[in-house]
């Protein structure tokens, strides 16, 4: 089982990314996926999830309103929307997978991580 979070990247504040978190060997539809980050000098933060076989989603209140998490099915991947980014958004995103039906976890698998930077 493999998890390949992509789509990070720079951009100035206020601007979007949408990274993704492909997996191999496991369905994503019938997994709880959470994304987490980690900026420097600080511990991973759980950002979102969203809920095995389903569509619920939950978000920590730093992120409501700004982040969405959605799935596609036919591709096997869940993606973090991003806008109106600050730089504060700024860490090493992660996303796990697992049977949990709690979003905060525990997880039984985990993506690299992909880098986000937000310039001021």
């Amino acid at each position: 089982v493999q998890l390949q979070a992509s789509g990070g990247g720079s951009v100035q504040a206020g601007g979007s990314l949408r990274p993704s978190c492909a997996a191999s060997g496991r369905t994503l539809s019938t997994d709880t996926v959470g994304w987490f980050r980690q900026a420097p000098g600080k511990e991973r933060e759980i950002v979102g999830g969203i809920i095995r076989s389903g569509w619920n989603t939950v978000y920590a209140d730093s992120v409501k309103g700004q982040f969405t998490i959605h799935r596609d099915n036919a591709k096997n991947t869940v993606y973090l929307q991003m806008n109106s980014l600050k730089p504060e958004d700024t860490a090493v995103y992660y996303c796990a997978a697992g049977r949990t039906i709690n979003w905060r976890g525990p997880y039984d698998y985990w993506g690299q991580g992909t880098l986000v930077t937000v310039s001021s």
